[in-house]
């Protein structure tokens, strides 16, 4: 059986919805990275890079979450749209994966207790880049009913991934600057697999205090020596 190591946090919510899509037996391993459980030399023998989510898949390890989409929806030839369309898939894909993610994901780190102190200018520009990077979807879905041609796709999933946590990045109500994102969004939650993906973390026991150990095991730059 495939085994999903996960944590609730953006990216591993991309793989948890791929797999209730797809409909496929899967094993979940909690990986509590506020515990830095992530760490765990058990753990980095499936991802390396020490982080969320990863899977193995009868011998197969795969990390990174796009990684593990692309893999997952070739292995099942689902979710990867018209042929024609693949290099707007991966254009996408991997906009997700190297803009829309990482800068959302600084812009609330830079908002919380992992960056308390200074770096306002780190601060400008994370806000600046999250919220471009959320006007350039909105302009492209402008009209269109997926991200990619005119099927759900992995871009889809990647997305929602990110956007599921829109009010940490752009505040209450800020969503609303962005019309053609809102209802796409609305349009993938009203997909029975979003519900069955949500509740996912509701079954296991995270660690959600921000005390010293979760800021030593998520910020180590902050203790090194």
């Amino acid at each position: 059986m495939l085994r999903f190591y996960f944590h609730r946090t953006p990216n591993p919510m991309k793989v948890a919805l791929l797999l209730e899509e797809l409909g496929v037996a899967y094993e979940v391993i909690p990986v509590d990275t506020y515990k830095g459980e992530q760490h765990a030399p058990a753990f980095l023998k499936v991802n390396p890079n020490g982080k969320t989510p990863a899977i193995e898949d009868n011998g197969v390890r795969v990390f990174d979450s796009n990684a593990i989409l692309l893999y997952l929806a070739e292995k099942h030839s689902a979710f990867l749209g018209d042929p024609a369309d693949r290099g707007e898939l991966l254009s996408w894909l991997f906009w997700i994966a190297s803009g829309l993610g990482p800068f959302s994901g600084q812009w609330v780190h830079f908002q919380t207790a992992g960056a308390s102190e200074g770096g306002d200018y780190a601060k400008r520009r994370y806000k600046f880049e999250a919220h471009r990077h959320y006007r350039v979807l909105d302009q492209h879905l402008a009209g269109r009913t997926f991200i990619v041609g005119l099927d759900y796709t992995i871009a889809d999933i990647a997305g929602w991934g990110w956007i599921r946590m829109h009010q940490r990045v752009l505040g209450e109500g800020g969503l609303g600057a962005y019309p053609n994102l809102a209802e796409w969004f609305e349009r993938i939650n009203a997909r029975p697999a979003v519900g069955r993906a949500v509740s996912l973390p509701e079954r296991y026991a995270f660690k959600s205090e921000v005390d010293d150990e979760t800021k030593r095991s998520m910020f180590p730059s902050n203790f090194a020596a």
